[in-house]
């Protein structure tokens, strides 16, 4: 993944020296998941991830007057949960988006905030980095492991940019990562299903460059 996402900015760079209108972007913000229903023999229960934060970065290209086009990439404090009858069960864990997004800008590029939406597509890496356990809380319901998938990612997003000045400008938005849920990272037992969708809305908060 990492490997993926460095090669995927490297191709992007050269382009840059014949272009006019070009923007790199430093993001931060925070998470926030649903969980999805957990259903089995012994019970039920929930899965998802504690709300962490978020950074990442950009290289965008204004296309058209008001369309523009971005190579991102953010990495997610992704810790993983089950919850069940008051019990919790927690495992740390991280993941990784790479995405192209579409921007359709509203009003003229030029005017002091702009408002825009946002819809894009990649694919996002989820890994467990917590301590494997032969014997683990809620075990019943699902198995934390220390391993890696690779979901595809859809984008849907909105938000506004300030300009500052001629070359800078602050953007703040809210995008909403969708996914599968990694069920390789959190494994069900045989006999129980897991929810499929996975949303996770993130506030962002981004200076931007633009030359």
């Amino acid at each position: 993944m990492k490997t993926t996402i460095i090669a995927a900015l490297l191709l992007t760079a050269p382009a840059a020296a014949f272009a006019q209108k070009w923007e790199y972007g430093a993001v931060g913000g925070f998470g926030f998941l649903n969980t999805v229903p957990v259903t089995g023999a012994t019970g039920s229960a929930t899965a998802g991830f504690k709300p962490g934060f978020a950074a990442g970065g950009f290289i965008g290209q204004n296309l058209y007057s008001h369309f523009s086009g971005e190579v991102r990439y953010e990495f997610m404090q992704s810790d993983l949960q089950l919850s069940s009858g008051g019990q919790k069960a927690q495992f740390t864990g991280v993941s990784h988006a790479l995405h192209y997004d579409v921007l359709y800008h509203v009003g003229h590029s030029e005017a002091p905030v702009q408002f825009f939406g946002a819809l894009g597509g990649g694919l996002k890496e989820f890994g467990g980095t917590g301590t494997e356990a032969a014997v683990q809380p809620l075990s019943q319901f699902g198995y934390f492991t220390k391993t890696r998938t690779v979901k595809m990612l859809l984008t849907v997003g909105a938000g506004f940019t300030c300009r500052v000045s001629p070359s800078i400008s602050i953007r703040g938005e809210v995008k909403d990562f969708v996914s599968g849920f990694p069920t390789a990272v959190l494994t069900p037992p045989p006999g129980v299903k897991y929810g499929n969708i996975l949303h996770e809305l993130v506030p962002m908060v981004s200076i931007v460059y633009t030359r």
